[in-house]
């Protein structure tokens, strides 16, 4: 009979204290679930190697030999009859290896990035991405941010390359490297929000009311690294309350990001506003370890010229997107994204290990 109250356990005349179990047992359950994940992982590289390797022998022979499509009709015929358990061998994932070792001749490049990727997800990169340099693109970013394929899917489908890293800001002057081109890359533009049902014309409050109701989608928009600290967050100043339309921090850039959202064209005294609340962040909440706040206001327009004039001679670094509203990410995204928890464990975690018990920095 196990007693727990006294922190022995007595199972069939054996005693052991059940504080060490405990630890045994979490540790051993860590040790499969890594092990588990490795060989899922280890299994998912040798497809990828294997559907590489089937698709340039197919594309030597067809060289050396003249064959044409009929090749494949024949190799599907026998290889799903060699091997019924194996789904794989349809003539259409056939001519999709095929086209995998056309497209990515570099089996380097297919050893360290390509085959951390399932086969689908690099099937709809095939089939929706042509250029080279986009796909790599889409292959490192998915790898980063853990998309699920119906994710991946989105990005591709709004332009997510031509839009990262193309906000306005006054980062380079204002921010030292490399952390100017990490806050650079990490902004884009124009911001696409799925938030349809309250409409393109939606005001300010509803727009933030929106995305903090779909904070997972919101923080994929936004992208690595970003944890949620507020809405209409409370500054006192001076006696006086201020109001910060969406607070953040991003434990990537190891700083504080203020959003502010304008429901008309930009306005040069925007930038002036943001830099106010940047000064008062920096002041009252940054730790000494965190990196200078930064600010974003999204608009639904801008003048390019008007904008970078503005942020010229503004003190405090800035970025300045657009945004758009619309329809387009599906409802139930699963990602591997953080949870809102997670990163403010993040986050604190950032602020503990920085320093020593004295509080001085390590």
């Amino acid at each position: 009979m196990a007693k727990q109250n006294n922190k022995l356990i007595t199972q069939n005349n054996s005693d052991f204290n059940l504080a060490e179990y405990s630890k045994l047992l979490q540790d051993l359950k860590d040790k499969v679930s890594s092990s588990r994940y490795r060989a899922v992982r280890a299994a998912n590289n040798e497809v990828i190697f294997l559907y590489h390797y089937i698709g340039t022998e197919i594309l030597k022979r067809q060289k050396e030999h003249g064959w044409g499509a009929k090749i494949i009709d024949q190799l599907s015929h026998d290889l799903s009859s060699e091997f019924p358990e194996m789904k794989g061998f349809s003539q259409r994932n056939l001519k999709y290896m095929r086209r995998f070792a056309k497209d990515f001749s570099d089996f380097q490049f297919v050893q360290q990035a390509a085959a951390q990727l399932p086969w689908f997800h690099l099937v709809t990169i095939m089939d929706k991405v042509k250029d080279p340099d986009e796909r790599v693109f889409y292959i490192t970013e998915t790898i980063g941010c853990g998309w699920a394929r119906s994710v991946l899917t989105v990005q591709i489908e709004t332009d997510l390359y031509n839009r990262q890293g193309k906000a306005i800001t006054n980062f380079k002057d204002k921010l030292p490297s490399p952390q100017s081109e990490l806050a650079q890359y990490t902004l884009k533009d124009p911001y696409v929000f799925d938030l349809m049902s309250i409409g393109k014309d939606a005001q300010e409050r509803e727009i933030e009311k929106g995305l903090v109701a779909h904070m997972e989608k919101f923080l994929l928009e936004l992208g690595k690294g970003f944890a949620f600290v507020g809405r209409q967050y409370q500054l006192e100043v001076g006696n006086q309350d201020f109001y910060l339309d969406l607070l953040f921090y991003n434990y990537h850039l190891r700083a504080f990001v203020i959003i502010e959202l304008k429901d008309t064209a930009f306005k040069p005294e925007y930038a002036g506003k943001m830099n106010f609340y940047l000064s008062a962040v920096d002041s009252l909440m940054k730790h000494e370890t965190d990196n200078p706040s930064i600010g974003l206001i999204l608009c639904k327009s801008k003048n390019k010229v008007v904008a970078e004039y503005t942020l010229q001679n503004m003190t405090s670094p800035i970025g300045l997107a657009e945004y758009r509203i619309t329809e387009s990410i599906p409802e139930n995204i699963k990602t591997s994204l953080p949870t809102i928890e997670e990163l403010e464990r993040e986050l604190s975690k950032c602020h503990t290990n920085n320093t020593t018990d004295d509080g001085s920095e390590q």
